[in-house]
């Protein structure tokens, strides 16, 4: 379980929850440091993530949502439905001080609460920030996807980073000592 600071609070998202989260989107986008969306995002474009059942939680400091996590389905294929495709965002006036690494800790632990054995997520090559927040929240940086897409007409590389949750975990955890520790 995550410490937070007495002020802070992680829960899930709710409807009246959605105006801010919209903000902090659309600071994202804005910034073109995290996303390859260009379009502003409105509450009416993310309702659907309060009831869709997938993980979706908010980081409140003093009764301000001040950043937002959630967990989508990566693929529409049944092999893949333990696969979780996930984002982080946090306002701008509340970055720098661990939060990001806080709602991806939390997400972790509701995604995998909800039977998802992994997380990931693309990241810009040069998003430093949320590269250093998702290894502090034990994400792996598995590879690099070169000129990804286009963002104001500029390729773009993304790391792909993923999390392996639950008995996926545990699995990794011992195939990785049965290779450090293998008789030669």
């Amino acid at each position: 379980m995550t410490v937070l600071p007495d002020h802070l609070t992680i829960r899930p998202g709710e409807a009246r929850d959605l105006g801010p989260v919209a903000e902090i989107y659309n600071a994202g986008i804005a910034e073109r440091v995290a996303t390859f969306e260009t379009g502003l995002r409105t509450v009416d474009d993310i309702s659907g993530w309060v009831e869709d059942g997938q993980p979706f939680i908010v980081a409140v400091d003093d009764g301000q949502v001040i950043g937002w996590a959630r967990t989508g389905a990566y693929s529409d294929r049944c092999v893949y439905e333990g696969v979780g495709e996930h984002a982080v965002y946090v306002h701008p006036d509340a970055r720098g001080r661990g939060l990001g690494r806080m709602l991806l800790l939390e997400l972790c632990a509701e995604s995998e609460r909800r039977g998802l054995y992994k997380l990931s997520s693309r990241v810009f090559t040069d998003n430093q920030a949320s590269r250093a927040a998702h290894r502090a929240a034990g994400f792996e940086e598995v590879g690099v996807q070169r000129r990804h897409g286009r963002l104001d007409g500029q390729w773009r590389d993304v790391v792909l980073v993923e999390r392996l949750l639950g008995p996926a975990s545990d699995a990794s955890r011992e195939q990785k000592w049965c290779s450090e520790h293998r008789a030669e």
